[in-house]
């Protein structure tokens, strides 16, 4: 089972910015696309960014240009610089597996998630 531990999270006001990492465990991690996802409070889990295990990159329209995923193989993580930070980002951000195509979660582990809150 992947291990997944988020963290970087904080309070930060609007146009501030944040960079969060996502430590996995397991040598499965560089062979495998992963994402970050985002939950505010009596809203579904969604998908904001994925990274294949070659380094391309999907981008909700909602973060496009302000967010930005990338992976170090060699530590086992990925990372998620935040700028132009808005009230509406924020939410508890998790890490996980993700098929890079369908965009389907591969792992039904997640972490504690890392909290984001971003003030007007």
């Amino acid at each position: 089972q992947v291990q997944l531990v988020e963290s970087g999270g904080g309070l930060v006001q609007a146009g501030g910015s944040l960079r969060l990492s996502c430590a996995a465990s397991g040598s499965i991690f560089s062979i495998n696309a992963m994402g970050w996802y985002r939950q505010a409070p009596g809203k579904q889990r969604e998908l904001v960014a994925a990274i294949s295990s070659g380094g391309s990159k999907r981008y909700v329209d909602s973060v496009k240009g302000r967010f930005t995923i990338s992976r170090d193989n060699a530590k086992n993580t990925v990372y998620l610089q935040m700028n132009s930070l808005k009230p509406e980002d924020t939410a508890v951000y998790y890490c996980n597996i993700i098929d890079y195509w369908t965009l389907i979660t591969l792992n039904d582990y997640w972490g504690q998630g890392t909290q984001v809150t971003v003030s007007s």
